[in-house]
């Protein structure tokens, strides 16, 4: 599996759409991380504005962590953890990301239902994306040395844990979307952005949620393949 050029053909082009993201995501900070603020308000000061404007100062608490590009929303502890770089800089890229990362906080507040979703997904989409791979695998090794219908089962039962993973992928779109579209609308109805800093901070989200888009579409993809493999050796069983 693992020399078929087969899995190359389609993994190509979201493998291709993923590095173009990370670039336009690595490019995109990079340059609105130089670009201050008019205001001068760090990660942390915005974080502490926004969640306030929610009526959740006092419920969410603001963290930084040592984890680089490890800024996210923890709603088990209803923590927000900014990176250094986020958490202390009064750059536009912060503003923008800290704004994103509230917008999972009031998501949770209110009852996301997508949220709520995606959260109840993650055991099984760790599961899935672990034991997808195994169970195919063994499926496959089953089948080669006994042409024995356990072995196809055993791979379907990897195909469909892969699956758990691929759901959580498509879930995950429409929570990130929502909570850059929330990101934009706080900081423009909270008076903290210009109409030029307004546009480098959507740029910095925008760029983030094509990485989520290629995420999903490596997802596919590899699902993709794992079906169209077992359908194609099932025909050639026959």
């Amino acid at each position: 599996m693992f020399f078929d050029p087969l899995y190359f053909l389609f993994m190509a082009p979201a493998l291709i759409f993923m590095i173009i993201a990370q670039a336009r995501v690595s490019s995109t900070f990079n340059k609105y991380s130089k670009v201050a603020n008019m205001q001068r308000l760090t990660g942390a000061d915005v974080a502490r504005t926004l969640l306030r404007a929610n009526g959740l100062e006092g419920i969410v608490q603001v963290e930084q962590t040592q984890k680089q590009l490890g800024d996210h929303y923890d709603p088990s502890k209803k923590v927000l953890r900014l990176s250094p770089d986020v958490y202390g800089r009064s750059s536009v890229a912060s503003m923008g990301i800290v704004a994103h990362e509230v917008g999972h906080a009031v998501q949770h507040n209110v009852g996301y239902a997508p949220m709520a979703v995606r959260g109840a997904l993650v055991p099984a989409a760790n599961v899935g994306s672990t034991l997808g791979w195994v169970f195919v695998m063994l499926g496959l090794v089953l089948y080669a040395m006994s042409r024995s219908e356990f072995g196809f089962t055993i791979a379907w039962i990897g195909v469909l844990l892969f699956s758990a993973a691929v759901l959580f992928s498509l879930v995950t779109l429409p929570v990130e979307y929502n909570a850059s579209n929330r990101a934009r609308q706080m900081l423009m109805s909270n008076g903290l952005v210009s109409t030029t800093e307004y546009a480098g901070a959507s740029a910095v989200l925008s760029a983030a949620a094509l990485t989520y888009v290629a995420a999903m579409l490596q997802a596919l993809a590899q699902l993709a393949y794992f079906v169209f493999l077992l359908m194609g050796m099932r025909r050639d069983s026959r």
